[in-house]
């Protein structure tokens, strides 16, 4: 059986619903609320993993206007704890513009992590405002990718920033060089997303957030042709547990080759794992 890297997920601390609670909903529409207060520690999520034929788990750090939800402290003790399951996703204060790019620094270079992520709906701020700049020079000098979320927001919040034209394009444009990773598939723009990532070299696709069976048509379709190196596997775990995400990629009926780089090997190149 292929093993998958999972490049979204978060750590199932127990804590989502009282520190974001703008995902509850999300959460008890995919029929997963009860993993909301659900508490894992590293021992335990490995566990799954293995059950379900995860080789390793991006996770990533959260924050908001109001404080830190997940802090990058907290992904480490998972990547310190299994250093070849755990990978961690480093996020930032997106209003403090000096000291984010101080702390996603600190954050690859004492903590390991592989990569940013923020995500816009939280922030009410698309990708191509002027406070995510200092974080795209960053993110270039550290050799890292951007993970950004596309599409509509799952949460009862504003979805304009999750349009791919014209802020996501605007960014690789504006950035050539940067790596940019857009979960979530893009869904009801998801044209507008493959249009991005077959126009951009350093642009790709992540299927965070929707269960396999679910996966749009074209994104099938972009997937087994000329966009077999541009997409990627996420589950947004814990909202869908791995077992049910793996079990349905197997019933896409993909060819090898594209099963492969899909799972695994487009991670692989594109976080420098």
């Amino acid at each position: 059986m292929n093993r998958a890297i999972d490049v979204w997920a978060q750590p199932a601390n127990g804590l989502l619903r009282e520190r974001v609670p703008e995902v509850a909903r999300l959460f008890e529409k995919s029929g997963s609320g009860h993993l909301l207060d659900q508490r894992l520690s590293p021992e335990q999520t490995v566990a799954l993993m293995d059950e379900a034929g995860v080789e390793k788990l991006m996770l990533a750090a959260w924050c908001r206007p109001e404080g830190w939800a997940i802090s990058n402290e907290e992904v480490a003790v998972y990547t310190r704890a299994f250093p070849d399951r755990f990978v961690g996703v480093a996020t930032v204060d997106l209003s403090k513009p000096v000291a984010a790019v101080r702390e996603l620094e600190r954050a690859v270079q004492e903590l390991g992590c592989k990569a940013l992520r923020i995500v816009p709906w939280l922030w009410k701020l698309p990708p191509n405002h002027r406070l995510y700049y200092p974080l795209y020079v960053k993110c270039i000098e550290l050799d890292i990718p951007f993970c950004t979320q596309v599409g509509h927001t799952g949460p009862l919040m504003p979805s304009e920033t999750g349009r791919p034209v014209p802020y996501l394009d605007e960014v690789a444009l504006d950035f050539p060089e940067l790596r940019i990773v857009a979960g979530h598939i893009g869904h009801p723009w998801t044209d507008e997303m493959i249009g991005v990532a077959w126009k951009h070299d350093n642009v790709y696709i992540d299927t965070s957030a929707y269960l396999p069976r679910y996966y749009p048509q074209q994104l099938l379709q972009f997937m087994q042709s000329y966009g077999a190196d541009k997409v990627m596997f996420g589950s947004n775990f814990p909202q869908l547990s791995h077992s049910r995400c793996m079990a349905q990629v197997q019933e896409l009926g993909l060819k090898p080759e594209v099963l492969d780089k899909f799972l695994s090997g487009n991670a692989r190149r594109v976080f420098k794992l």
